[in-house]
């Protein structure tokens, strides 16, 4: 894993010196001659084009030597590793800065399964800029991407994955990185985030989303205007199972110690991420509705989605290395580290049996303690302001 954020490293084979992208304008018009804008030409020849930059199509429709689906990327094994052999409908948007606010959105595309006219299976990917400074990807984007279920992709690639959401960062030398800005990221998703079947099915579908995204991500990298390309892992870390809970070591932190008052209804729990990815991630209760989480974000470019968080909301955290935030159901706390910024985080969603949100305050200076430790940025104390 690339500690610093960049998102470079070995993921990328054969980048002979990528060239930077210092503007994001020529990159954009360099899109103009890419593959994607040869698909909208060819849809749009077909009469299926929909919408300004968008274009949809049928499998069946599609010609022989077509693009493939999803900016030229997603090879039919893959295609029929996601939805076998159901007609696909296919709905693309050119790679594009939008609008505004919206200039870190560069585009999606969503391919649709059907058995005779019944919707059965879709998959979106999208391609954005993570934000931080006005603290828009800071909740909602790791409820789905920074989750429990979720393994590191390996091999130094800059993501994590599940059998339903995948995320991968795109090199900081092809897309560039601006301050409180997170990485740019091709996320993909398919059904309700946090749904699991058998682990069978769940290894399946965890595989074909995982080449899926790193083609998409390479297919990316390409209308970009950009060289290299990433790999897809050869071996996935096992599937994320829930587990007793060890009081003396939540949450499989060594030293990390579990209130006795709460043991009996937070006794099972899910731990994901783990060692060298770009974040560990416990969670307790339902996989798809968790009461607690806890995360541990490692990868430094990912931490500045919490950027607003740690410095504007709530009483403050303090400690030696950094700083935070206390704030109802969430508690941040910021670190400087030998690697970069770790972000250490206490998510309580629903009530304690006794009706109330003080986990956040009993845990985060113990789990900031003992995660410092284990990531050997400690030793690290916090205090927290008066209740």
């Amino acid at each position: 894993m690339d500690t610093n954020g960049n998102g470079d490293g070995a993921t990328v084979a054969e980048e002979r010196a990528p060239e930077p992208v210092p503007d994001r304008v020529p990159a954009l018009r360099r899109l103009l001659r890419s593959r994607t804008a040869r698909a909208v030409t060819a849809a749009g020849l077909a009469g299926a084009l929909l919408g300004a930059g968008a274009v949809a199509w049928r499998t069946d429709t599609l010609p022989l030597a077509g693009p493939a689906p999803c900016w030229d990327s997603l090879a039919d094994a893959t295609m029929s590793d996601l939805f076998g052999d159901r007609r696909t409908e296919v709905e693309e948007q050119s790679l594009q800065a939008g609008p505004g606010d919206w200039k870190a959105m560069y585009g999606q595309c969503r391919i649709t399964s059907y058995k005779d006219d019944a919707a059965r299976r879709q998959v979106t990917l999208r391609v954005h800029q993570l934000d931080g400074l006005r603290g828009t990807d800071a909740h909602e984007w790791p409820r789905e991407y920074l989750a429990a279920g979720l393994v590191p992709l390996g091999d130094g690639l800059p993501g994590m994955t599940s059998a339903s959401r995948a995320w991968l960062a795109l090199p900081q030398s092809c897309t560039g990185r601006d301050e409180f800005t997170g990485p740019t990221v091709v996320d993909i998703a398919m059904g309700p985030a946090g749904l699991e079947g058998s682990a069978e099915y769940d290894r399946e579908d965890r595989a074909a989303l995982t080449r899926a995204l790193v083609e998409a991500t390479n297919g990316v990298i390409r209308e970009f205007g950009c060289s290299g390309t990433y790999r897809t892992p050869h071996d996935l870390p096992s599937l994320v199972t829930e587990q007793d809970t060890r009081a003396d070591a939540f949450c499989s932190v060594k030293g990390l110690t579990l209130p006795a008052a709460y043991r009996e209804e937070l006794a099972r729990t899910r731990v994901g991420g783990g060692d060298g990815g770009p974040a560990r991630v416990c969670e307790v209760g339902d996989a798809s509705s968790p009461s607690l989480r806890m995360t541990t974000v490692t990868d430094a470019a990912l931490t500045e989605i919490f950027h607003r968080d740690v410095l504007k909301s709530g009483l403050p955290v303090k400690g030696p290395k950094g700083y935070g935030k206390l704030n109802g159901g969430r508690a941040l706390y910021r670190a400087s580290c030998q690697t970069g910024h770790v972000v250490f985080m206490v998510e309580q969603f629903e009530r304690t049996d006794d009706g109330g949100f003080g986990l956040t305050r009993e845990l985060l200076p113990g789990y900031v303690a003992a995660e410092a430790e284990r990531i050997g940025c400690g030793p690290e104390k916090v205090t927290l302001p008066d209740s």
